[in-house]
């Protein structure tokens, strides 16, 4: 009996074997798989619809005439093009900061002030319902987001330097939880953003809707929750240092299949 309990403590005492982790990965896809069917975020795709055709705004007009990359009204396929060059504006832009552009240029919102509004809040809620429409309109397609300009070319080589810049009382990085594979965090796997199929795992799924806060977040709210973690300032909404982390990012997941708006834990 003496032998048998101490067999027992050892066992128990012993880290989880590779076909126990594999299963308790297994049964969290599950239940996403389970949730899926049912994923909130279909309503905020169909908001986003409603808010991309309704005249809003001083100037009483609606988004369908905004150039998101592919041609003035353009949906689909834009998302996996994004970030990207805009001569217009002379910057590199993703999709959050390219619909504050198309929000203050055609309908005369003040895209200073959304930019200051709390996230889930006001304008900055619209924005999220018009990321997931606009997401979903590329859901299954390939990314290839361009390195054609030099701007371009230049944004992933900053967003890949943030991404590493290791800082904050924890001298955490993006990196320190998503530059190396078979990396986890309680039960939740942690997504290698740096190659496939990583990236496009990891950065393909955003927007997408938490389970846990009951609400959509962008790609700028989870950068922004990211920074929170690291101990970061949190950084400007749509501001330089994220777009260059979407341009690193959304280049890393080239030839993968989006999958936004997800579901999340």
């Amino acid at each position: 009996m003496k032998w048998t309990l101490l067999g027992l403590a050892a066992l128990a005492a012993m880290p989880l074997s590779a076909a126990a982790q594999k299963s308790t990965a297994e049964g969290i896809a599950e239940y996403r798989a389970m949730l899926a069917d049912g994923n909130p975020a279909e309503l905020y795709e169909a908001k986003g619809e409603a808010l991309w055709k309704q005249a809003r705004g001083p100037k009483n007009a609606s988004l369908e005439k905004c150039d998101l990359g592919q041609g003035p009204g353009v949906v689909k396929g834009a998302f996996v093009e994004l970030p990207r060059f805009f001569s217009d504006t002379q910057r590199v832009q993703d999709l959050e900061s390219r619909l504050l552009t198309c929000m203050e240029q055609l309908q005369g919102f003040n895209a200073a002030e959304i930019a200051k509004t709390s996230f889930g809040a006001g304008e900055q809620k619209s924005i999220e319902s018009l990321v997931a429409y606009i997401s979903g309109e590329s859901r299954g397609m390939n990314f290839n987001v361009p390195q054609t300009h030099a701007k371009e070319k230049l944004m992933y080589e900053v967003g890949k330097k943030v991404f590493y810049l290791r800082g904050g009382p924890y001298d955490f990085s993006c990196a320190s939880c998503h530059g190396e594979d078979n990396k986890r965090v309680r039960l939740q796997d942690l997504p290698n953003l740096t190659k496939q199929p990583g990236a496009s795992t990891g950065f393909g799924a955003w927007p997408a809707y938490r389970v846990s806060s009951g609400d959509l977040w962008s790609m700028q709210r989870r950068l922004n929750d990211c920074y929170r973690q690291q101990r970061f300032p949190f950084p400007g909404y749509a501001s330089d240092a994220t777009i260059a982390l979407g341009v690193y990012m959304g280049v890393n997941s080239k030839g993968g299949a989006s999958t936004a708006p997800a579901l999340k834990r």
